[in-house]
């Protein structure tokens, strides 16, 4: 299977790595032609335009920081659409919004090229090494056509059902994250408030109910002081509206929500869009006058969950 990628960002980069590294033919583009070069540098090809790319292979991936992005690129008048045609396959791998990708998917679908909505989830350290999970929305065909090339990238892959159905899980399991780090902050601060050793605090609430993925990552580099999650607190404000979208379409009264939401937003006021995500803390550190360390953690991320050989698919009921 020939491989066009559209997106080399924190997490495009990787998923195209992964696939280059598991040796598909790779054609790569990105508006940053610079994060192309160790793509290059490794045999892939660059793509001119997305129209080009499409032409030229049997899938094409996107995987941009917006739904606008990804409407750019694929109905530009050189964009992915005007190369898309039969026994070709738009896979969609950025975060965007259920009505969306289904316009694109009908737009796509007009060419006769078939399309899959691919969100990732589990952070960029795990795309970097192929452990991340991958949630499929698509015609079952479809998807067993891109199994090889999403078993390459990922180690647990949920196929969720129609195409629309991905997008709405992945904005909804980004909502809980968003809400689990904000929680962690207060319990953090409350525990180094009452005296506790934070390394002790980590591990309590690894092995208790209180326990979460956002804890066991995320509270490691807030805890060893880099807050490097590879996830900034503008894409967490775009991942939240997408999920109050998804919420108003179904008339759903949110509470906690839109409090997070208005956390996040005084976050990225005080430390800017482009803070990662885990910064959001240091609202509490500076309101505490402290600062969350714990002497000994390590300066990058430990994955408590290593790499391992292999994809689990898991098809749902």
């Amino acid at each position: 299977m020939k491989i066009g990628f559209i997106g080399l960002g924190n997490v495009g980069g990787k998923l195209a790595g992964s696939l280059q590294r598991n040796g598909f033919a790779l054609t790569v583009r990105d508006l940053d032609q610079a994060a192309a070069k160790p793509f290059l540098d490794a045999g892939a090809t660059w793509a001119d335009s997305p129209k080009s790319m499409a032409e030229a292979v049997d899938a094409v991936i996107t995987c941009l920081p917006s739904p606008a992005a990804s409407a750019e690129v694929m109905e530009a008048a050189d964009g992915v659409l005007a190369g898309l045609g039969p026994n070709k396959i738009w896979m969609e791998m950025s975060t965007t919004d259920e009505a969306e990708v289904k316009r694109l998917g009908g737009l796509v679908a007009k060419t006769g090229a078939s399309v899959l909505e691919c969100p990732v989830s589990g952070g960029c350290h795990r795309a970097a090494t192929g452990n991340i999970a991958i949630f499929a929305g698509g015609e079952r065909a479809t998807f067993e056509t891109a199994l090889p090339a999403l078993t390459a990238m990922g180690r647990k892959i949920l196929h969720t059902g129609p195409l629309g159905s991905a997008s709405v899980l992945k904005v909804v399991t980004n909502y809980l994250a968003s809400v689990h780090l904000v929680a962690l902050g207060e319990a953090l601060t409350v525990a180094d408030r009452a005296g506790m050793d934070l390394a002790t605090t980590y591990e309590a609430i690894r092995v208790s109910s209180g326990n979460s993925f956002v804890h066991e990552t995320e509270s490691q580099v807030i805890l060893n002081g880099s807050y490097d999650i590879n996830f900034t607190m503008d894409l967490v404000l775009k991942d939240m509206g997408l999920f109050e979208t998804v919420a108003e379409r179904g008339e759903v009264p949110l509470e906690v929500s839109p409090l997070v939401r208005d956390i996040f937003r005084d976050g990225a006021t005080r430390y800017g869009e482009r803070a990662w995500s885990s910064m959001i803390v240091k609202r509490l550190e500076d309101a505490c006058t402290t600062e969350l360390r714990a002497p000994g953690f390590p300066p990058q991320l430990v994955d408590a969950e290593p790499e391992v050989p292999g994809a689990e698919v898991v098809v749902a009921r």
